[in-house]
């Protein structure tokens, strides 16, 4: 009772003028609990009182109450310890002396109850006093709790010490141990002094159930304390901070008391999942370099003691602990503990102590499932599902104590899942890192992926050197949402990698690091699993025939048993047994574009943010299907280095453009086929795969979404027949049937026969294929004739990657008729024959009028055109390198990735930006463009220049397309001016390819100016006047041309571009300055610079070399001696054409 009592003086404090009337005061008419505050706060009395031995109250208070005796032996009146009496009075119990009137016991803390747990009533509490509203009947409702176990009269209650009973929660009792409660059978009568507790109502409807904060409407605290009290006269104190300095000592010490006890609770109950004491199946903590992250260790007499429902969940949950796993009870699916606490991160579920075992429990019904699952894979995350593979009726007819037998049948994750997932390919990937075994230190990467939507698997290796280009190329490619590898298996170099090449965002690339002994296996035991498990058989290429074009088939061969095993662990068996498995290339037989040039082109995403907008794939793509756009991607990947291939594609793209109703028709037949390829897959998978037919409700569901799939490739394949057959009609398929093997369409043995049957079964049978109630007699009518589908397998992946090729070629001819600019084809040479670099002959070429960028526009939107020239050419000679200068921002980045981007469209099979094209074949574009770092990788950014362009030193040849942009420049001036010289020199005289070469070091157009290989040219501009009325130079503004000009750049015109850049104008003049100082502190240096455009450091190299020459012995043969010698009589011949001309 005083507990009620003291909640109700927060509610109906009276002021202190009554107070004061009817109750005691200390010397000086001050009230007790004003003494109180003071001494709990440390702060002597202003009434000046003190105890016995002369000490202040606020000493001897802390001193019992932390149940010390006092210094000088003080004692109550009744010889108690003041101690124990202060605990007895904050435990609401009537000390031994207290003779005061009853209205002073209700002592309450002033604190709200909402502050604390809330306090479980009986539902019967009513107020007699009828002279005005019971002050407690506002706040009843929300200490009502049903209590299903009713306590007969008489009889001690469940909380019930030492002959007591406690009505209130344990929390609570913890804080007040209030023992002087009414017992819980008396009367209920509720008054301002007392309250009385009714015995409890025996009507089950009159028993509430505990009430959660998501079961009534919000209302915040301080207005739910004001219009309780807004019922009572002005006697109610309405200040929230003195009750809350009151609390704070007793609230500080319930929170300690209630986490210790919640944590020693969770700790008895599952100890095991503790963090102090996990540990994986083979019993490792995680500090352990062999801990197995997706396995727990359960002690067996903790599993022993679980019932038979925990021995199901936690049987499966221990081997994956990296799955979210929902466990079917009845229509409801549930998480648990650990998986709990994730639904409630993220789907902002309510966790309830309850279900398997009574622990942490969140869930969600059978019918919101589906998109649960979608959200958390969305997010990252691994899902499983465990259902029941049998009817509660199923159960109770095997007896009245059987329990629902349940299986984890599926576990959907962000690499493998076929729903809601675009028109982008979704990749599983694994790699297997080793050495090649050469001298040069090179690596080899095996590598196999998977498209579970389309049920195809993909296995190859790729060599590579120390800055992993190779690989960034195959992650540029392949874009996997999830790569598998082996736990220590992959040098730093690689780990570098994955985190370069990866995507950024909510499709972030997830890397899942495998124990050996866990996944991959030594190649020798990967084949005897296949072989045993019978893997691959529903591939028209035998697997192990598909090794003999792979180098380094054992580091292949362990990727793939890599991810055999991890799609076994995801019960992902039907996509091993009936997927096709096929070879893949990163670099034969194309043009090789490694994953930084993929990069810096910006291919696929653009530089400033990562986005489509800006990249030669949007620029390509007006493709209508979704294989049409997967397929782009791969032709942008790969682009051919067959001429007669080239042409092909060409011919097709060429005769669209000559046909646009053609192209209108086949415009309007693909916006009517649905993603066929994705559809084959799913249909591919029903074959021999009934086992998840038998499951209840979920057997129902799975049925009707293959139903659906299977009608709509059949009617979408009658689509892609009719557009087949419509091309044949119109000459534009033999042009195709060039490019791709197509099947026969018509006849007797034609597809457009069988495709007919087909067709007449779906609508006899399923009728309405799109929403069908499916039955047991409709699951073995469907699986006939599925099995009767696949034997045509492979004439139907014909068909649609013949439909999906003629998208993309539609895409080609839309971009060349509907671009900003002008679009040719353009003429494609053979690459050029290796012969002595001495001879006067036929070398690769690369002549282009009128190109322009085909994303990147001048002023209003209009492109401006160029003319570039590298290599020989039959009717006249032209420099295989480029030295190009210009002012910055005058467009010469904008020009060379042009250039680059010519090439990859020529060699594609698509018109080129520009007026005229002829192009001999590139096997390979390196680029070295930008300037950043990678500070997490510890790289500068002169040592990412650096890097680049020592892998383009390392594998360039003379076919070679190579473009270096400002190289040197992160570093000092003279540093970066001899890199740049020396790499200059060295890919002009030794590799000899197509280059490429952007430099604000004017020194470089002096040394080389006069070199027969080397070209000079620079971005025009002009200037011009800010006013008509302005004179001075400082007055005028440069004025961007964006064309080729020839000769070099007399400078970079930086002061100019830091004005437009906003820095200011003092600061720009102070360095103007400062420059013109320098240029005079070394002109004599700049004098001599000057003469070298005739002189060059070159020909006094040569020179040296002429005199060693004279020293040679017949009998020797030194290449580069003839080549200096070519080079001097070259010199030599232009010097004397030049001293004609001029006279």
């Amino acid at each position: 009772m005083h507990r009620q009592k003291s909640i109700l003086s927060f509610l109906q404090k009276p002021s202190s003028e009554n107070y004061h009337a009817g109750g005691p005061v200390r010397n000086g008419g001050r009230p007790p609990h004003l003494d109180m505050k003071e001494a709990l706060a440390g702060k002597p009395t202003s009434s000046g009182y003190l105890h016995d031995d002369g000490r202040p109250p606020h000493l001897a208070m802390k001193e019992f109450l932390a149940g010390k005796s006092t210094s000088r032996g003080y004692v109550h009146n009744d010889g108690r310890l003041p101690c124990l009496s202060v605990k007895e009075t904050l435990n609401c119990k009537p000390t031994s002396s207290s003779t005061t009137n009853s209205s002073l016991e209700i002592r309450g803390t002033d604190t709200p109850p909402e502050k604390v747990p809330r306090q479980i009533f009986s539902s019967d509490l009513t107020p007699t006093d009828n002279k005005r509203p019971a002050v407690f009947s506002s706040i009843m409702h929300k200490f009502v709790k049903a209590d299903e176990r009713e306590t007969p009269s008489g009889s001690p209650c469940r909380n019930q010490v030492d002959g007591d009973c406690s009505i209130f929660s344990p929390t609570f009792n913890k804080l007040n141990d209030c023992k002087e409660a009414t017992k819980c059978g008396g009367a209920a009568s509720i008054n301002s002094q007392e309250i009385i507790i009714s015995k409890p109502n025996k009507s089950n409807s009159d028993i509430l159930g505990p009430e959660t904060p998501g079961e009534r409407p919000f209302v915040p605290r301080l207005k739910r304390i004001r219009d309780d009290c807004s019922k009572f006269d002005d006697r109610i104190d309405l200040s929230l901070t003195d009750s809350s300095k009151r609390l704070s000592f007793f609230q500080d010490s319930e929170t300690g008391n209630k986490s210790q006890e919640e944590v020693s609770k969770s700790t008895r109950k599952f100890e095991w999942l503790d963090p102090s004491q996990i540990k994986d199946a083979n019993g490792r903590r995680p500090e352990d370099a062999l801990y197995d992250r997706r396995t727990l260790y359960i002690p067996p007499d903790a599993f022993k003691k679980m019932s038979p429902s925990q021995k199901q969940y936690w049987s499966v949950k221990c081997e994956y602990m990296d799955v979210i796993l929902f466990f079917k009870v009845g229509k409801f699916y549930e998480l648990y503990e650990l998986d709990a606490e994730i639904g409630h991160k993220e789907l902002d579920w309510k966790i309830t102590n309850s279900g398997v075992g009574k622990c942490q429990q969140a869930g969600i019904s059978e019918s919101g499932i589906d998109d649960a699952v979608q959200k958390l894979v969305a997010r990252g995350y691994k899902v499983g599902r465990m259902e029941q593979l049998e009817t509660s009726e199923q159960a109770k007819a095997r007896g009245a104590n059987s329990v629902i037998p349940r299986k984890l049948v599926h576990v959907v994750t962000p690499s493998t899942t076929d729903e809601n997932i675009g028109p982008d390919a979704v990749h599983l990937l694994a790699i297997k890192e080793g050495s090649s075994g050469f001298a040069d230190g090179s690596i080899v990467f095996g590598f196999a992926f998977v498209d579970c939507a389309s049920l195809k698997i993909w296995v190859g290796s790729v060599s590579d050197d120390t800055s992993c280009s190779a690989l960034g190329a195959l992650l540029m490619q392949v874009s996997p949402k999830e790569v598998i590898y082996e736990s220590r298996g992959l040098s730093r170099e690689a780990q570098k990698a994955l985190k370069k090449y990866s995507p950024t965002g909510c499709t972030a690339l997830q890397t899942t690091p495998v124990l050996p002994v866990n996944g991959f296996l030594d190649s020798r035991e990967v084949k005897n699993m296949i072989e045993a498990k019978g893997y691959f058989k529903g591939s028209g290429n035998l697997w192990h025939h598909l090794l003999d074009s792979v180098t380094h088939h054992e580091f292949t061969l362990c990727a793939l048993g890599g991810l055999i095993n991890h799609l076994s662990r995801l019960m992902l068996d039907e996509v091993l047994c009936n997927g096709d498995i096929l070879p893949y290339q990163v670099y034969k037989g194309c043009l090789r574009l490694d994953g930084q040039t993929l990069i810096n082109l910006e291919i696929f995403g653009n530089n400033s943010d990562g986005g489509p907008a800006g990249t030669l794939f949007k620029f390509l793509d007006s493709c209508i299907t979704s294989s049409g756009k997967r397929l782009l991607k791969s032709w942008i990947c790969h682009p051919l280095k067959d001429v007669q291939q080239i042409n092909y594609r060409l011919d097709v793209v060429g005769a669209l453009m000559a046909h646009p109703g053609v192209m209108l028709l086949v415009a309007q037949q693909l916006h009517k086929v649905p993603d066929l390829e994705r559809l084959f897959g799913r249909v591919k998978v029903a074959v021999q795969s009934s086992a998840t037919l038998l499951l209840p409700v979920v057997g129902k569901k799975v049925m009707k979404q293959r139903v659906k799939a299977f009608g709509s490739l059949v009617k979408g394949l009658r689509v892609a027949m009719d557009l087949l057959v419509m091309l044949q009609k119109e000459h534009v398929i033999s042009c195709l049937s060039k490019i791709l093997e197509l099947p026969v369409l018509s006849g007797h043995d034609g597809l457009d026969k069988f495709l007919t049957q087909f067709e007449a079964a779906i609508d006899s049978d399923f009728p309405k294929y799109q929403d069908h109630d499916a039955t047991e007699s409709d699951a073995e009518t469907l699986a006939i004739l599925i099995g009767l589908f696949v034997e045509k397998g492979i004439q139907w992946s014909q068909v649609i990657h013949a439909m999906t090729c003629i998208d993309v070629l539609r895409s080609f001819a839309i971009t060349a008729s509907d671009s900003s600019g002008v679009m040719s084809r353009p003429l494609i040479l053979p690459p050029s024959a290796t012969t002595p670099r001495c001879q006067n002959n036929k070398g690769p070429t690369f002549k282009i009028k009128g190109l322009w960028h085909p994303f990147a526009l001048g002023e209003n939107g209009v492109p401006v055109p160029n003319d570039l020239y590298l290599g020989e050419a039959a009717d006249d000679y032209h420099c295989r390198t480029l030295l190009l200068t210009g002012p910055n921002m005058g467009g010469k980045s904008t020009l060379l990735r042009a250039a680059c981007l010519a090439v990859i469209l020529a060699q594609l099979g698509c018109y080129v930006p520009c007026d005229m094209c002829v192009l001999s074949l590139v096997d390979t574009i390196f680029t070295r463009l930008g300037a950043t770092d990678r500070i997490i990788a510890g790289e500068s950014t002169f040592y990412i220049e650096c890097a680049e362009t020592a892998s383009v030193l390392q594998n360039a040849t003379q076919d070679s397309l190579v473009l270096l942009d400002e190289l040197g420049r992160g570093t000092s001036t003279f540093d970066g001016y001899a890199i740049a010289y020396a790499v200059l020199r060295h890919l002009v005289e030794k590799v000899n390819c197509r280059l490429l070469f952007a430099t604000h070091y004017h020194p470089l157009t002096k040394e080389f100016a006069s070199h027969p290989h080397v070209t000079l040219q620079h971005m025009a501009c002009t200037f011009k006047q800010r006013s008509e009325a302005s004179t001075t130079e400082r007055d005028r503004e440069l004025v961007f041309l964006y064309r080729l000009a020839s000769g070099a750049c007399p400078e970079s015109y930086g002061l100019q571009v830091a004005l437009m850049a906003g820095i200011p104008k003092q600061v720009v003049e102070a360095a103007s300055e400062a420059g013109r100082s320098m240029k005079e502190m070394v002109g004599r240096s700049f004098l001599s610079s000057e003469r070298r455009s005739e002189f060059s450091s070159l020909h006094e190299e040569w020179l040296k070399t002429l005199l060693a020459v004279s020293r040679i012995g017949e009998s020797s043969s030194d290449d580069d001696a003839y080549d200096t010698l070519v080079c001097l009589w070259h010199e030599l011949k232009q010097f004397y054409v030049k001293s004609v001309d001029s006279v």
